[in-house]
């Protein structure tokens, strides 16, 4: 098999070597492990069938939907299928003396995007959506990297950002004389989800206690996308699907252990949505049997199918009505078409 990844030395790629080394020692499987930066790098291969499955980010999501990168007249919304995707946190950390404990004290405050980062910015986006505002009603600060926009608020440059518990910078904060705050996302409060999942539908609840500031006494409820998340072409057969989704269950003792996130890869968690792009339909014959697959599963899962199945038609129309304009008035037609074919499912 051939896998396609984030770069020698990422997450993405640690985790794709544990697993390909665990399926080469139980059956024998040789898989060739293909290396990129760049969102556009890892999915290609996908789609030009030469690679079987994709350890992809959110750019999974975004050629879904035909946005960001994909909603080139070359792209648009591609026709995938998610087989497992292992849970990873993201939050909203602020300055503890900032004073945001809730989502109106974050209005007018100054929050740290980071430019041509959209997998970043749009977490954000539907972040704040929980909380009923958007990005009018804050102060944004963009800034050219992600180290610069993750050290802003230790920095004094702003008061909050997003980002996943971990990085450096986050630390670094939590010891500054600002201190550190994750602003929640309750998970009982169904219209704040319904809000955030308008905008990011692959965003889920988590509890996480591993971070920056907290611990197994200091937990927060924050939200979970999949990083990776193991992305197939919706050809890929169900028999496909199935053994493949069935091998990572089979061998998880094996590669449990390889990094310090692995454990999220037992099909408990990896196997739910919400995820980037429908599951397989093989690989939620296997979770089904597995006990694991449930109603609320199968809801989620029409609801994602019926959404990329109507931002196809769009694009359909979108080409036939505007494939000969210029670029920026395919954007223009296709942001039309797309927002049109949104609004119709509600």
């Amino acid at each position: 098999m051939t896998w396609s990844s984030y770069d020698v030395g990422s997450a993405g790629y640690a985790e794709a070597s544990a697993m390909a080394d665990a399926f080469g020692k139980k059956y024998g499987t040789k898989v060739r492990i293909q290396p990129s930066g760049s969102s556009i790098g890892r999915l290609q291969p996908v789609v030009q069938k030469r690679a079987d499955v994709g350890f992809l980010a959110t750019e999974a999501f975004f050629a879904t939907e035909g946005t960001e990168d994909f909603a080139a007249k070359r792209w648009g919304p591609q026709d995938l299928r998610v087989l497992a995707g292992r849970p990873s946190s993201f939050g909203m950390p602020t300055a503890k003396d900032a004073n945001i404990k809730t989502f109106e004290d974050l209005r007018g405050k100054r929050l740290a995007l980071v430019a041509g980062n959209p997998s970043l910015n749009v977490k954000c986006e539907g972040y704040i959506s929980f909380g009923g505002l958007t990005f009018d009603d804050v102060e944004i600060v963009m800034f050219p990297t992600y180290a610069a926009g993750m050290s802003s608020i230790a920095a004094g440059q702003s008061d909050a950002t997003c980002t996943t518990t971990t990085p450096s910078q986050m630390y670094e904060l939590a010891e500054s004389p600002r201190g550190i705050h994750w602003l929640g996302v309750p998970t009982d409060d169904k219209k704040g989800w319904d809000r955030m999942q308008a905008v990011a539908p692959y965003l889920g609840p988590i509890v996480e206690t591993v971070g920056a500031g907290l611990s197994k006494d200091n937990p927060v409820e924050i939200v979970s996308y999949r990083y990776p998340v193991l992305i197939a072409r919706a050809d890929m057969t169900d028999e496909q699907a199935y053994n493949f989704v069935k091998a990572m269950d089979e061998t998880f003792d094996m590669y449990k252990d390889a990094t310090a996130v692995m454990p999220r890869w037992n099909l408990e968690q990896s196997g739910k949505p919400p995820a980037d792009a429908p599951y397989h339909p093989g690989a939620i014959k296997y979770l089904k049997e597995k006990g694991i697959w449930d109603d609320q599963a199968e809801k989620w899962n029409d609801a994602r199918l019926k959404r990329l199945k109507a931002l196809q038609a769009a694009w359909e129309t979108t080409m036939n009505e505007g494939k000969d304009l210029p670029d920026e008035k395919f954007a223009e037609l296709w942001q039309k078409n797309r927002s049109a074919a949104l609004a119709s499912l509600n």
